[in-house]
């Protein structure tokens, strides 16, 4: 979710713009009912993502903050699944589900770095 040709470095704001991204794109799609929960969830583990990270942020502790990034970062490892079975199995507009995917795998390893290197701090 690039702005300018520039990445977005704060993972909430780049967490909402990929949500926003991840909607304007189901927007798009003409969906068969038989598909629908796919899409569904696609969008409901896609906006847990940065909606969990929001929460973190105005934790109260280091613990609280480490749990919702937790929560976040397997919500973005769900996103990851549906996204790719969308992907696999439904003809859409594979070059933009592409760049979904990329995107949250992105997304996916800022967040393991921040986990690791706050369980790091927790533990000195």
């Amino acid at each position: 979710m690039a702005t300018g040709g520039d990445k977005v470095f704060d993972i909430k704001e780049r967490t909402f713009l990929f949500a926003k991204a991840v909607i304007f794109f189901v927007k798009t799609v003409k969906i068969e009912r038989v598909f629908m929960s796919l899409f569904v969830q696609l969008v409901r583990s896609a906006t847990s993502v940065g909606a969990n990270i929001a929460e973190g942020k105005s934790g109260s502790s280091r613990n609280d903050f480490l749990k919702f990034h937790i929560i976040a970062l397997k919500s973005a490892n769900e996103t990851t699944y549906w996204l790719r079975l969308i992907k696999d199995t439904l003809e859409v507009q594979v070059t933009k589900i592409e760049e979904l995917i990329e995107e949250i795998e992105e997304i996916t390893k800022i967040l393991a770095t921040i986990i690791l290197k706050n369980k790091a701090a927790s533990s000195v």
